[in-house]
């Protein structure tokens, strides 16, 4: 099966309205192309987080997308396995897998995520 067609799920925060921005985003650019997708809130859902060989934590901090051979794909790498499925975002998802873009967008992400997860507790 080629590699755009197999499914792919999405663990994304469904209590981060900027997350589920992004997903609808995400779903609108891909059109018909996102029916591979499947998206799993992780809200409130550790053991099942577990259960699919995810860490609870690790979920809220970083994009975490599980591949049709069961791999897990965490940060830029997932970011760039879902951009790369659908055209207009082919460019980007390489973009941000160059080797001096990758760390600086990975330390950029994490600020932005560690802000908002202090902003949620506070």
């Amino acid at each position: 099966m080629a590699q755009d067609k197999e499914t792919l799920l999405v663990f994304y925060d469904g209590a981060c309205p900027t997350c589920i921005r992004d997903r609808r985003w995400y779903e609108k650019l891909a059109g018909r192309g996102g029916d591979s997708v499947g998206w799993m809130d992780i809200t409130g859902r550790d053991e099942e987080l577990k259960a699919q060989g995810v860490d609870p934590d690790k979920a809220l901090r970083e994009l975490h997308v599980k591949d049709s051979e069961g791999d897990i794909h965490q940060e830029m790498d997932a970011y760039i396995l879902l951009m790369s499925r659908v055209p207009v975002l082919k460019p980007l998802a390489w973009l941000i897998g160059l080797p001096v873009i990758r760390p600086c967008l990975a330390a950029l992400y994490h600020r932005w995520v560690a802000r908002r997860l202090a902003e949620r507790s506070g």
